[in-house]
């Protein structure tokens, strides 16, 4: 016999499988609004990075102005009108100049991380592949690299190669070559303890065909997540190397050139280095999210 209360037995029965059905729609209703709000930084970011990319491959097509025509009359012109960032103290527009500059600040990052990803799989690999002493004597090395912070030691590389856009590129690669190299040697000494390895080389397969068909595509996947976040970085050094005059040299548009043209110009003009600021820190973050968003994915977990 129920002991239910007539009121209880009521709303039971009005309890049917439209209604729970109801209720576990407007429950989740808020989570996926939730989702798609949380995915708005990434197509930003996604967004961002393809509109930089366009604009390092064709500048002429986005680009209002000449970003070396020089007009003195409208020097350190307020941003409005024909000039929508303001122009610098040459008179040369802004908006241009930061567009033609997307391809040097680009290559800077991106050729950078492209040095240091070869650099560290192969000295990664040799440590992580090779007898003791060749793993000793490499990691030694990358130690003595990793005791200096990146910066520095391309400004070491610089002093001594000397300055210029292909310079900065070449040390700040080779100053980042020592933190690929020792997550590449971490990844091929976990991987070629792997029963699927040891399975490998028993049925007498050789070694080269190991390497090249199972170690280094495991090894290199969680590279290539490192080196979306570290182009940020590196855009960044290229750019303090360029402002402190050792990167890409005036006149060519270069946002850490830019930048530093700008510090003597900052109680007149604070556009003038706003922008290119601005641009460096949204690539920095673009570059960021991208690399989190593909990190948590390929650990499993959502973005």
């Amino acid at each position: 016999m129920s002991l239910r209360a007539p009121g209880d037995r009521l709303a039971a029965s009005t309890d049917t499988p439209a209604d729970r059905g109801l209720v576990a729609f407007t429950s989740a209703a808020p989570t996926r609004a939730a989702g798609w709000l949380g995915r708005i930084p990434l197509v930003a970011a996604a967004l961002f990075l393809a509109a930089l990319a366009v604009a390092a491959a064709w500048p002429s097509l986005l680009a209002p102005f000449d970003p070396y025509a020089v007009d003195t009359t409208n020097a350190l012109a307020a941003p409005g009108g024909a000039h929508p960032l303001g122009t610098d103290e040459n008179g040369r527009d802004i908006l241009s100049r930061l567009i033609y500059g997307a391809r040097a600040s680009l290559l800077l990052g991106f050729g950078a991380i492209a040095i240091a990803v070869v650099g560290g799989v192969v000295f990664g690999l040799a440590a992580g592949l090779g007898n003791r002493f060749l793993d000793g004597l490499i990691m030694r090395t990358m130690d003595v690299g990793l005791a200096f912070p990146e910066l520095l030691l391309a400004l070491v590389v610089i002093s001594i190669v000397g300055g210029g856009t292909t310079n900065a590129l070449l040390a700040i690669g080779l100053a980042s070559i020592p933190s690929y190299a020792r997550l590449v040697r971490a990844q091929t000494f976990a991987i070629r303890q792997a029963p699927y390895i040891e399975a490998a080389r028993a049925l007498g397969v050789r070694e080269s065909h190991v390497v090249w068909r199972h170690v280094l595509p495991n090894a290199v996947k969680p590279v290539v997540i490192l080196a979306t976040i570290g182009i940020g970085t590196a855009t960044v050094a290229g750019s303090a190397l360029s402002f402190l005059g050792l990167g890409t040299a005036p006149p060519e548009p270069e946002w850490g050139s830019m930048l530093s043209s700008a510090r003597n110009f900052l109680d007149l003009a604070w556009w003038y280095g706003a922008f290119p600021g601005l641009a460096i820190t949204g690539l920095v973050i673009s570059t960021t999210l991208i690399g989190r968003y593909l990190q948590q994915r390929s650990e499993g977990r959502g973005a």
